[in-house]
C-alpha cells in the first residue's frame, strides 16, 4: 500500500470465515466479512484494508453476506460521507460442452 500510497485497498476472494476487523501492524486495519457459519466453506469472502490516516476518518463499516463489505468515511471536507464497497462476484468458467 504504501508503495502505490494507497489508503484503501479492496480485496476479493479471501476466502475467511465470519465478518470481523483486524489490526494487521501500526499502520494497516483489515475489515473483512464472509460466511457468517463457523463451518462453512472457506470460499468467497471480501475485504477492505486501511491505511493508519483512513482509519481515522472511519465513520462506519458493515458486512453484507459474504460477498459485499461496505465502510462510511467522513472527508476532511465538511458535508461530504465517502461510501467504499467492495464486492466479489464469481464468474463460471466451466465448458459445458464437455
Amino acid at each position: 500500500m504504501r508503495t502505490y500510497n494507497l489508503t484503501v485497498l479492496g480485496i476479493s476472494d479471501i476466502h475467511w470465515t465470519k465478518a470481523g476487523q483486524q489490526k494487521l501492524d501500526i499502520r494497516e486495519m483489515l475489515l473483512y466479512s464472509g460466511h457468517k457459519e463457523e463451518n462453512a466453506s472457506h470460499t468467497q469472502g471480501v475485504a477492505l484494508m486501511l491505511y493508519k490516516e483512513t482509519q481515522n476518518a472511519l465513520m462506519g463499516w458493515g458486512s453484507h453476506r459474504s460477498s459485499i463489505i461496505k465502510a462510511s468515511f467522513k472527508p476532511t471536507k465538511e458535508g461530504i460521507t465517502m461510501n467504499i464497497v467492495q464486492s466479489y462476484a464469481p464468474i463460471n468458467d466451466n465448458d459445458d460442452d464437455d
